[in-house]
């Protein structure tokens, strides 16, 4: 029994460290060849939106609002595999968890 409280003590201590990580860590996601780029942490917050000039249009709000949304969807994506890296290992760690 001390040995697994042991290795429950480790893996609280390796997921402490994995989600600080994960807050400090910058993950950006893009559209349209970079045209519209939003930057955020592991964490889930955003911290800078890029949008070009390129594509602010007044008459074209939609393909705007398309970029952006795309620009959101691959932040998430590429934040997803961040926490998979920083969080997948430690989930095999202990039996019955993996």
């Amino acid at each position: 029994m001390a040995g697994l409280l042991a290795q429950v003590q480790q893996m609280q201590t390796q997921v402490e460290s994995a989600q600080q990580e994960m807050a400090q860590a910058e993950v950006t996601g893009s559209a349209g060849n970079g045209l519209v780029t939003v930057t955020g942490n592991g964490t889930g917050d955003i911290t800078a939106v890029s949008i070009s000039r390129e594509v602010v249009d007044p008459e074209d709000v939609e393909t705007l609002q398309d970029l952006i949304i795309g620009a959101l969807s691959d932040l998430a994506s590429r934040r997803d595999a961040l926490v998979a890296e920083k969080m997948g290992p430690l989930a095999g760690g202990l039996p019955g968890l993996g």
